[in-house]
């Protein structure tokens, strides 16, 4: 790190108004303003937020050492660089959504390794929800001019071979509406692919149930299917379940299935979720006292279905997973935003109407694993 007497960051006098610098030094491209404050954090930080941004520049404040520091970072909106990281992780969950797929479609990956391939509609329909989802969040924060990566694909070895996809954001929310925008872009506009994806595949032939699946002493593994899948299914007048147990439903009416349980998922309102962004963006510093309840009621959601619903260990987990999960997002915290004025009506009735949405696709049961 070295002492500098000019550096390209907004003028001193601009600065000084709310913070008094005593020295400033750079570290690598970052610009470190050490000084006192000469007002509150809080709305010393709004003030010198905006001074910052019209220069190019994302700013916090922190305590090192004693001594209060601005930390101003180049505020970076392209990309730079090609996104191996990105690029190569698709590739890979193309593979592992191929893998899982094959065993929708009743093919033995392993022992018919060159019949894979024929999983691709599945892959499609997975990545596309996902790929959608999170395109959504990034378009949102280019527009409010929030430092967002691109999606990274996470490829893990399920039963749809893959953990889903997250952005990256650094630097702070400019106020509630960006928070609001960019948390809720992504459930509709991954909502609306996975309505088109659950349509494709109700229109698509069922398939065979794989051999040996219908052993009454077999390890079964059923899904349950959300209300908006059924609505759908309703409103096009396309049958989603079949009297034969020898076929299933079309793999790609999966995909409009995990579409719809990644939706739920990401609008349960707690810490950095979309729905954590989209409840602090309408009730402030309200959504922390909800998201404290949250893991409670997952928690007990399993119990009910534990002890009173008869559903198997195995079964219930999942919202185990999640209760614990959730209390560590709510231990976190949600984004604050730089201005935390309130969020217009338009706006938080359209968060209202999100949450409805994803009321829809909750399934107390996701997956049944029966035997």
């Amino acid at each position: 790190m070295e002492t500098v007497e000019s550096v390209d960051g907004p003028p001193l006098e601009t600065i000084e108004s709310v913070f008094s610098v005593y020295e400033i030094a750079t570290d690598g491209e970052e610009i470190h303003y050490y000084g006192t404050p000469l007002q509150a954090p809080e709305p010393m930080m709004r003030e010198l937020w905006g001074v910052f941004r019209k220069h190019g520049y994302d700013v916090q404040l922190t305590v090192r050492h004693g001594e209060y520091v601005l930390v101003a970072e180049p505020l970076s909106l392209g990309i730079d660089t090609i996104p191996w990281t990105n690029i190569l992780l698709f590739v890979a969950t193309v593979f592992s959504t191929l893998f899982a797929g094959a065993m929708w479609y009743g093919i033995d990956p392993i022992g018919e390794p060159t019949q894979v391939w024929r999983a691709w509609p599945f892959t499609v329909a997975i990545l596309g929800v996902l790929g959608v989802h999170e395109m959504g969040h990034y378009v949102l924060s280019r527009y409010h001019r929030v430092n967002a990566s691109l999606p990274y694909f996470l490829p893990v070895p399920t039963l749809i071979g893959t953990m889903g996809a997250v952005i990256k954001m650094k630097g702070q929310m400019p106020d509630r509406k960006a928070l609001f925008d960019i948390g809720v872009a992504g459930p509709l506009a991954g909502l609306v692919a996975t309505v088109v994806v659950t349509v494709v595949g109700l229109y698509l032939p069922p398939v065979p149930v794989p051999e040996g699946a219908t052993d009454p002493s077999a390890t079964q593994i059923r899904l349950g299917f959300p209300p908006l899948l059924e609505l759908i299914a309703a409103v096009i007048d396309q049958p989603l379940y079949t009297d034969d147990p020898r076929q299933n439903v079309n793999p790609v009416v999966i995909g409009g299935w995990v579409g719809m349980f990644v939706t739920f998922l990401n609008l349960i309102p707690v810490g950095q979720l979309d729905g954590g962004h989209i409840l602090r963006a309408m009730a402030g510093d309200l959504q922390e006292t909800i998201a404290a309840l949250v893991p409670g009621v997952l928690f007990a959601l399993a119990g009910y279905l534990y002890y009173l619903g008869g559903y198997s260990g195995n079964t219930v987990f999942i919202w185990v997973f999640w209760g614990l999960f959730a209390g560590l997002l709510a231990a976190v915290g949600p984004a604050v935003p730089v201005d935390d004025q309130r969020l217009d009506r338009k706006r938080f009735a359209l968060g209202v109407f999100t949450f409805g949405l994803g009321l829809l696709c909750f399934m107390p049961t996701p997956i049944v694993i029966v035997n």
